[in-house]
């Protein structure tokens, strides 16, 4: 049952990291990829505050692993920092990295706050 709430999760994350990441890179119509950095950013925060609210295990799989998973991909980011190397654009693809993790781990760190907050 576990496997089919992850699944479920993912079914409903990875359409929104789609349309998340098209609607930013259309809006910005910028060389680095600030649809990545926004899903990303946003599966941080919410996977912080997940985990500060201790959900029970089925909640937690549906929710943490399925939508935050299926919202988040590292693969992306990886594959966008190496398309900015490939192109000759080192400094883009640094700041991309450097940006991405900086922000990933502020948004990780709010969200933990903003869950213990609520959780009292």
């Amino acid at each position: 049952m576990t496997v089919l709430l992850a699944a479920l999760g993912a079914a409903i994350g990875a359409p929104l990291r789609y349309l998340t990441d098209t609607f930013v890179g259309r809006a910005t119509g910028s060389a680095l990829p600030w649809g990545t950095l926004t899903v990303n950013a946003a599966a941080c925060l919410l996977l912080g505050a997940v985990t500060a609210l201790t959900l029970p295990a089925w909640a937690s799989a549906l929710v943490a692993t399925g939508v935050l998973g299926g919202l988040s991909t590292y693969s992306a980011f990886g594959y966008e920092t190496f398309a900015l190397l490939r192109a000759g654009r080192r400094l883009l693809a640094l700041a991309n990295a450097a940006v991405s993790i900086a922000v990933g781990l502020a948004a990780l760190t709010a969200g933990l706050a903003a869950g213990a907050a609520f959780t009292g």
